[in-house]
């Protein structure tokens, strides 16, 4: 640390007074820790000085390793671990980068772990790229939730760092836990609502499909609204959707994702996922004028399962339903009607010639007893 001269190597160019020696303050403690005066100069060129602490915490201190290394170390095909690291959204380093630390070498270790069980490759990718898709959006809010309650007004580089290291530190522990809680009491209530017939048993598969009510409900004017307000207050309507959506989602009614202005169910049990739909949209109208009403459709049929998600005739075609759907109601097709006839009332509401298919669909809006037209 004593040998860099951090004036000299232009780290401390553009800032002056209290914020030169916190600059320089945090620049020595990082270079007394180990960080070459490369990734000092990267970080502050890239405006990423403040980030750096908590970066190092996250990745963890010891020994880095290459691609090769880790991929002889631990026994796995180094093409396969490649393909995973992409399923998850992570880029994998150079041949000669020597920045892969110990919590790399033990996930390429499970992953030869899960081969050696007898998973298969595509399988393996297939789930990677789930978690993937997961966890960058868990990572996501959280990291925004994080600076947005840490970052306070006249913060210089040193205060803001120390900060976000602290707090990276402390909750890391916390967070971990949580993850592999709700993966596991997600995974229990899954397999308590798993039947496995005759058929599979004789095949040594489970069913390729799985007969489901599939519904969309989506935000009317959403994309108007775009036009009208800013950024973060659109982003606040979608996160109300959402939580609108995870509230009327309870088993066996299962929030599959949310796009936007849009939140897709599903649920085995016809009746429940109809309550949920009109719950949902029953929401919507309490929020008041001021947010935009919602509409959903559903439809009943097999779909196939795959990564957590839903594909099939059903699936499209609850989807059509909602776009022809008016504000504030839910449509349902006529397998969805059948399949839940007592506990709604129904009312013809004509055939529609949907995209995507060649038959006129017939649709029914749905609604509470005695609520009338």
């Amino acid at each position: 640390m004593a040998m860099i001269d951090f004036e000299a190597e232009g780290l401390l160019s553009g800032v002056d007074g209290e914020v030169r020696q916190d600059r320089l303050a945090l620049l020595e403690q990082l270079a007394g820790e180990g960080v070459t005066l490369e990734e000092l100069r990267e970080a502050v060129e890239g405006g990423r000085l403040t980030l750096l602490p908590v970066e190092r915490g996250i990745a963890g201190t010891g020994p880095r390793y290459t691609r090769g290394e880790v991929a002889e170390l631990s026994g796995a095909d180094l093409g396969l671990l490649q393909r995973a690291s992409a399923a998850l959204g992570i880029p994998y380093p150079e041949a000669d980068e020597r920045v892969l630390a110990e919590a790399d070498l033990e996930a390429a270790r499970r992953v030869k772990a899960f081969l050696d069980a007898g998973l298969p490759e595509d399988g393996i990718i297939q789930v990677a790229r789930t978690i993937g898709m997961g966890t960058a959006r868990i990572a996501e809010a959280n990291r925004e939730i994080t600076v947005r309650t840490l970052m306070q007004p006249g913060d210089t580089e040193r205060d803001l760092a120390l900060r976000f290291a602290a707090a990276a530190e402390h909750m890391l522990p916390l967070f971990e836990p949580t993850l592999l809680y709700a993966q596991r009491a997600h995974l229990l209530e899954q397999i308590r609502r798993d039947v496995i017939g005759a058929a599979d048993l004789a095949s040594g598969e489970l069913g390729a499909t799985t007969e489901v009510s599939a519904c969309f409900a989506d935000l009317v004017g959403f994309t108007k609204l775009g036009e009208e307000i800013a950024p973060e207050e659109l982003g606040l309507v979608a996160g109300r959707l959402e939580e609108m959506a995870s509230a009327v989602a309870e088993p066996p009614v299962r929030l599959v994702k949310t796009i936007g202005d849009a939140a897709m169910l599903v649920s085995p049990d016809a009746e429940l996922m109809t309550d949920a739909a009109l719950r949902l949209v029953e929401a919507a109208e309490q929020e008041g004028e001021e947010f935009p009403r919602l509409r959903a459709g559903i439809a009943r049929g097999p779909a196939l399962v795959q990564s957590g998600d839903y594909y099939g005739r059903s699936v499209n075609l609850a989807s059509r339903i909602t776009g022809v759907a008016k504000p504030g109601s839910v449509l349902t097709d006529q397998a969805a009607r059948a399949a839940a006839p007592d506990a709604f009332d129904y009312s013809y509401a004509g055939e529609r010639r949907l995209k995507g298919f060649e038959s006129r669909i017939k649709l029914y809006r749905v609604r509470r007893p005695g609520r009338g037209d």
